[in-house]
C-alpha cells in the first residue's frame, strides 16, 4: 500500500525516482584487543585504499561539476591518505598496543587534530584539522563496512531523502541526476528550500519522518506543488503524477512566453523582478527565467564552497562573471553573511547561546576587516564590468552602516589611486532585516542608496520565533499586520529620500504577498528564479490603485494573518 508523507511544498514540480538516503551512518565501535596485529594493519591498508579510490572519483566529479578550485579540498584529503607519518603512527599503535584499527585511528586522529587546532599562529595549518577529521571519518566508515553518503557520486536519477540539507550539501547536487528531495525538517524559508528553488528541482520539506519512513532504493514521488511524497506508489498513481508533471510543464511553457516582457501591472506601472542567486552559475537560470536584475547574490556561498578563505582574485572572477552574465542589468551583491546556521570549518566562530543573535554577518566583517576589505576590493574591481551594487547584511544602527561605508570608501580610494578601474555609479545599500533598523529607516535612508528587505530574518526577529523551529513555526507569519507595517515604514522612508526599496526574502515571490507588496509601493521583487515568470503573470492582473487600498486595509483594519490572507484571496483576478 502506498505510504503518503505530508510536508511543506518548497519548490514547484513533480519528480518520480528511487530514493537516495543522504543520512549519516552510525560510526560507533567497540575498542578491542587483537591477537594478530598484521591482519589488523591489512584491514587498515584496505580501508585506506578504498578511501583513496573513492576520493579520486569524488575529486573528478567535483572538478567537472564545480570547478578545480572547489575540488582542491579533495586533493588535500588524498595527500593526508598518503602521509606515511600519520598512518605509520596508527600502524605502530596497532602493533605495539594490540588494539583494533578503529581505536588506533581514532586516537591518532584526535592527537593530530588537537595539534593542528592549537596552531593559532598559523591559520593554514589550523585549517588542516578539519581535513584530517573528514579523511578519518571516511577511513573509519570503510573499516566498519558502512557507506558514507556522497551526492557527488550519484550517477542515476534519484530523489534525495535527508533529515535536512545544508547549503554545502545542496551546492553539490547535480541536477542531471537529482530530480527532487524531501527532508524531515525545514520550511519554505529554510536554506534547503531556497536552494531547491535555485536549482529548480521539486522539493518537500518538514515531513517530520521521511528518513524513517523511506528506505534506500524505494520508488518515491515528490510533489513539490502539493507538498507531499508517495512511497512505493501504484501504477495508477505514477500515471496520475506523470500527468500532473506534464500539466505543470505546460503551465511553465505559458509563463515562458513572458520571459522578455516588462514587469507591468494592469495599469502599466513598471516594476523590477529580480533573481536571488548563490553562485555565478545561477545567472543562467536567472536570465532563462526573465530576470530583470539580480536582487541578491549570496556571496557567502563562495566562502562555504571553499576549503579556505577565497582570495581577492577568486572573488573578483566570480563577481565579474556574474555582472557580465547579466548584460548590463543590475547585480546586487550582499557582503559575506556568515554566522547563525552558516558556518565555515576554516573560520572558527565562538560558541554562542543563540548564534542568530550573535557574532554574524556585518558584525564579523567590521571585526575582521582583513576579510571584509579583501571582499570589498574584489567587488570594486568587478564593478568595472557591469552594473554592480553592494549591500551590507544585518545592519542594526546608523553607526554600523557608516562604519562599513567608510571602509568601502577607503578601499575604493586606494584602488583609484593605484589606477585600478572602478565604476563611479556603484550603489551601496543595506539589508533591512532587523526591526530596530526598520524603525529608524528614515535615518538610515539618508546614508544608504537603497534598502533590500530580508523578510526571512525580519519576520523571525520581529516574532521572536526561530524560523527553523517546527514548534514555533506557526509564528512565522509574513502576512501579519505587524510585519506589513514594518515593510510600509521601510518603503516610505526610502521614497521620502528619493531612494528605492527591494525585497530579497522569500516573501517577494509569495503569490499571497505580491498584491500587498505592490500596494505598499515596493520597487524591486527579488526571488528564486523559478518564481519570476509566475509572479510576472500575476502582476499583469494587479491594478496599483486597487492594491494600495488593499494594503492600507490590511495594515490598518486587519488584526490577524488569517484576515489578511482572506482579504487577498477575495480579490477578483
Amino acid at each position: 500500500m502506498t505510504k503518503v508523507l505530508k510536508g511543506i511544498a518548497a519548490s514547484d514540480g513533480v519528480a518520480v525516482a528511487k530514493a537516495y538516503m543522504l543520512v549519516q551512518p552510525d560510526l560507533t565501535f567497540q575498542e578491542e584487543n587483537v591477537e594478530d596485529p598484521t591482519s589488523e594493519i591489512a584491514r587498515l591498508n584496505q580501508a585506506v585504499a578504498d578511501s583513496e579510490k573513492e576520493l579520486q572519483l569524488i575529486k573528478e566529479k567535483a572538478t567537472a561539476n564545480l570547478g578545480e578550485a572547489e575540488a582542491a579540498v579533495f586533493e588535500a584529503h588524498l595527500t593526508i591518505l598518503a602521509d606515511p607519518e600519520f598512518f605509520g603512527k596508527i600502524k605502530s599503535k596497532i602493533k605495539d598496543e594490540k588494539v583494533n584499527a578503529e581505536k588506533a585511528l581514532q586516537d591518532v586522529a584526535t592527537e593530530f587534530i588537537s595539534i593542528f587546532e592549537n596552531m593559532t599562529d598559523n591559520k593554514y595549518m589550523q585549517e588542516r584539522a578539519g581535513d584530517i577529521r573528514d579523511v578519518c571519518k571516511r577511513v573509519l566508515a570503510h573499516l566498519l563496512g558502512v557507506k558514507l553518503p556522497n551526492p557527488a557520486l550519484i550517477n542515476e536519477e534519484v530523489v534525495i531523502v535527508a533529515h535536512d540539507l545544508t547549503p554545502s550539501d545542496t551546492a553539490q547536487l547535480d541536477r542531471k541526476y537529482v530530480k527532487g528531495f524531501i527532508t524531515d525538517i525545514g520550511g519554505r524559508t529554510s536554506h534547503s528550500a531556497i536552494m531547491s528553488r535555485t536549482l529548480e528541482i521539486p522539493a518537500v520539506v518538514g515531513s517530520q519522518s521521511a528518513t524513517k519512513d523511506i528506505e534506500e532504493g524505494q520508488l518515491v514521488i515528490i510533489d513539490g506543488i502539493g507538498g507531499e511524497a508517495l512511497v512505493e506508489p501504484t501504477k495508477a498513481e505514477i500515471e496520475h503524477y506523470h500527468q500532473k508533471a506534464a500539466d505543470f510543464a505546460k503551465q511553465k511553457a505559458e509563463w515562458k512566453q513572458l520571459k522578455s516582457a516588462d514587469s507591468l501591472t494592469a495599469d502599466g506601472k513598471k516594476l523590477i523582478l529580480g533573481a536571488n542567486i548563490g553562485t555565478p552559475k545561477d545567472v543562467v537560470g536567472a536570465t532563462d527565467n526573465g530576470a530583470e536584475a539580480v536582487g541578491l547574490f549570496r556571496s557567502e556561498f563562495l566562502y562555504m564552497d571553499a576549503s579556505e578563505l577565497p582570495t581577492e582574485d577568486d572573488q573578483f572572477e566570480a563577481y565579474k562573471k556574474a555582472v557580465e552574465g547579466m548584460n548590463g542589468k543590475q547585480v546586487v551583491i550582499r557582503t559575506m553573511d556568515i554566522g547563525g546556521d552558516k558556518e565555515l570549518p576554516y573560520l572558527p566562530l565562538p560558541d554562542e547561546m543563540n548564534p542568530f543573535l550573535g557574532y554574524r554577518a556585518i558584525r564579523i566583517s567590521l571585526d575582521r576587516q582583513d576579510i571584509f576589505r579583501t571582499q570589498l576590493r574584489a567587488l570594486l574591481r568587478a564593478s568595472h564590468y557591469g552594473k554592480l551594487a553592494i549591500m551590507f547584511p544585518m545592519i542594526a544602527t546608523v553607526k554600523e552602516f557608516k562604519a562599513a561605508k567608510a571602509i568601502y570608501e577607503e578601499e575604493k580610494a586606494k584602488l583609484v589611486k593605484a589606477g585600478v578601474p572602478v565604476a563611479d555609479d556603484v550603489e551601496v545599500g543595506m539589508m533591512m532585516e532587523i526591526p530596530a533598523a526598520a524603525m529608524i529607516a528614515d535615518k538610515l535612508a539618508k546614508y544608504a542608496d537603497f534598502f533590500s528587505i530580508g523578510t526571512n530574518d525580519l519576520i523571525q526577529y520581529s516574532m521572536a520565533a526561530d524560523r527553523g523551529n517546527e514548534r514555533v513555526s506557526y509564528l512565522y507569519q509574513p502576512y501579519n499586520p505587524s510585519i506589513l507595517r514594518l515593510i510600509k515604514n521601510i518603503i516610505e522612508a526610502s521614497h521620502a529620500e528619493g531612494k528605492w526599496t527591494g525585497m530579497c526574502g522569500e516573501m517577494a515571490g509569495d503569490q499571497i504577498a505580491v498584491p500587498l507588496l505592490v500596494g505598499l509601493g515596493l520597487d524591486e521583487f527579488s526571488m528564486s528564479a523559478t518564481s519570476i515568470l509566475k509572479t510576472r503573470s500575476l502582476m499583469k492582473k494587479l491594478n496599483t490603485a486597487e492594491m494600495k487600498q488593499l494594503a492600507q486595509k490590511a495594515v490598518t483594519e486587519c488584526e490577524t494573518t488569517e484576515e489578511v490572507v482572506s482579504l487577498v484571496k477575495n480579490l477578483s483576478l
